[in-house]
């Protein structure tokens, strides 16, 4: 795992990215704009990294047979099945949709230290998950702040991660 994606760098861009960008919607567009556009976005993390991957010369996926590879997808579906209870919280409150996507995202993170070997995870899932009980219970009113702090987050920890995988040629 840690070999083929790179530590998670390239997810983990593009999933920063993704935050950023759904930050900015809610920020400058609209909530509901912020909401459809981490949703929809989400979808697209697995096929943007993938091609990131390609466009970097890498091998874009795990060797056929991979004993890792049932668990990696089952773990990614977790989180959008987990927002249906984000979008849940925004109809309750409309500013709790980050910070439980927050909470979504960082608890998915969990898995990835015993599927990459890098406990450097179990960081950025407690930050996450931290952040967005923090966020809710402060700051609720502030719709777009756990998206810009998860999306800086994420592109962070991305280099974080990179750095911290030697054995990633």
């Amino acid at each position: 795992m840690r070999r083929t994606y790179v530590g998670g760098f390239f997810g983990q861009l593009v999933s920063g990215a993704l935050w950023l960008l759904a930050a900015a919607a809610g920020t400058w567009v609209s909530p509901v704009a912020a909401m459809a556009t981490l949703l929809v976005g989400g979808i697209l993390i697995f096929p943007l990294t993938t091609l990131l991957l390609r466009l970097s010369g890498r091998q874009a996926s795990l060797p056929a047979g991979h004993p890792m590879a049932g668990l990696a997808t089952q773990v990614a579906f977790t989180v959008p099945f987990g927002l249906l209870v984000a979008l849940a919280a925004a109809a309750y409150r409309l500013g709790w949709f980050f910070p439980a996507s927050m909470v979504i995202v960082g608890a998915h993170y969990l898995p990835f230290v015993f599927l990459y070997g890098m406990q450097l995870f179990a960081l950025l899932a407690a930050l996450l998950v931290f952040g967005g009980v923090a966020l809710a219970m402060w700051l609720p009113e502030q719709f777009s702040v756990g998206g810009w702090l998860s999306g800086a987050a994420l592109v962070v920890f991305a280099f974080l991660l990179r750095a911290s995988a030697p054995d990633v040629e």
